[in-house]
């Protein structure tokens, strides 16, 4: 199992547009990713409710995981957009 742990850069936290953008990078990654709070039960990282249903706030920590192929890609780009508060998924990284 790949994961990341990640500190949310969005200062709103996964809320609405930042949750949106995730919620995109989350599916386009092709991947199958879980997030959860650090003290909490991990989601489905491409279902805009469950993200949002988290409530994670700017600079909480959160885990990303998977054990996909191509996991440890996939983490390394959401992890970056997370971590970073960016408006879409890097293409490198």
């Amino acid at each position: 199992m790949a994961e990341r742990r990640v500190n949310v850069g969005w200062a709103e936290g996964l809320h609405a547009r930042p949750a949106s953008i995730f919620v995109r990078a989350a599916t386009a990654s092709g991947v199958p990713v879980t997030i959860a709070k650090a003290d909490g039960n991990p989601v489905n990282a491409a279902s805009m409710l469950a993200v949002l249903g988290l409530g994670a706030q700017g600079g909480e920590e959160i885990l990303l995981a998977s054990d996909a192929e191509g996991a440890e890609v996939a983490l390394d780009r959401l992890a970056k957009l997370v971590a970073e508060g960016l408006d879409e998924l890097p293409e490198t990284v």
